[in-house]
């Protein structure tokens, strides 16, 4: 009897030892889960683009959220100075994704990129554009007088320097400091007085000449995915005249994002740099062969 009342004993005894290591097993697991959960806290990110990769920035943001959900980016897409004024004025931004070097320098020498994370991503090339089958008497920028209308960005908008550049290197204008100080109107007289509507970014271009607004424009080989049965591409303007069309990258100093929201940009920062992203840039007509 004495032998059994034991056993018994030792029974109950082992059922509570399993009982608490099951419980403990299942805290440690739910530890873990909220460890896990903790690492995808919901976030939010500002990502300040040059408008020329407003299409296929929004594409990457779709891939990178497949595995991120919990990161909302948020895109600000303008010109590259618009944007550089808007963050010096406090704008709140995590990202600055320019179409030229200018701006970032700028931003740079205000002490407002983190260090190290500058990088050359991409490469573009100036294209002139009109309405598939106009009738244009224009072939390219060497006959750009022949134009009815002329949309063009200001000097500010990257693409507007670089037209200003190679119509400097071609000599129809002339200049004695900066090409983008050139202005609009002086652009308008070098050419023999033709019609040009000054745009704020090249989508704004590019959308003036796909609605027939203008005759032609400059906008770049990258903002004709998509027209391609809508647009003629007059000419692809040479490296020669314009120089390279370098789009760099940073992480901009927010000292009012958090932990979460730092952690994010910096992680969507190495995805833009990744081979994934290179390929998705290459399918949107930019060029990733580029030393960063």
């Amino acid at each position: 009897m004495r032998n059994q009342i034991v056993k018994r004993i030792a029974a109950v005894f082992l059922a509570g030892v399993m009982v608490v290591s099951l419980a403990a097993c299942g805290g440690n697991k739910k530890t873990e889960e909220k460890a896990a959960d903790d690492n995808k806290k919901e976030t939010e990110i500002q990502v300040f683009i040059a408008a020329s990769l407003n299409t296929v920035m929004t594409e990457l943001a779709k891939e990178y959220n497949e595995d991120h959900p919990e990161v909302k980016i948020t895109f600000n897409a303008d010109s590259s100075g618009t944007l550089l004024t808007q963050i010096e004025e406090g704008y709140e931004c995590d990202l600055f994704f320019s179409a030229a070097q200018k701006q970032m320098d700028q931003l740079e020498a205000d002490g407002l990129v983190v260090d190290g994370t500058r990088a050359n991503v991409l490469n573009n090339q100036v294209v002139v554009i009109s309405l598939k089958d106009s009738g244009t008497k224009v072939t390219g920028l060497e006959n750009l007088k022949d134009a009815k209308s002329i949309a063009l960005a200001g000097g500010s908008v990257p693409v507007g320097k670089y037209t200003r550049q190679a119509l400097v290197n071609l000599g129809t204008l002339k200049t004695d400091g900066e090409v983008d100080a050139i202005t609009t109107d002086q652009v308008s007289q070098a050419l023999g007085g033709v019609e040009i509507s000054e745009e704020d970014n090249v989508s704004k271009v590019l959308t003036a000449v796909a609605e027939g607004s203008c005759e032609v424009g400059t906008t770049y080989y990258s903002d004709t995915y998509g027209y391609e049965d809508k647009l003629d591409i007059l000419q692809t303007v040479n490296y020669d005249l314009t120089g390279d069309v370098i789009y760099p990258i940073c992480q901009v100093q927010n000292d009012e994002a958090d932990k979460t929201q730092t952690a994010a940009a910096k992680d969507f920062y190495k995805f833009v740099l990744s081979d994934k992203a290179k390929k998705v840039f290459d399918a949107y007509y930019f060029d990733t062969d580029v030393e960063r």
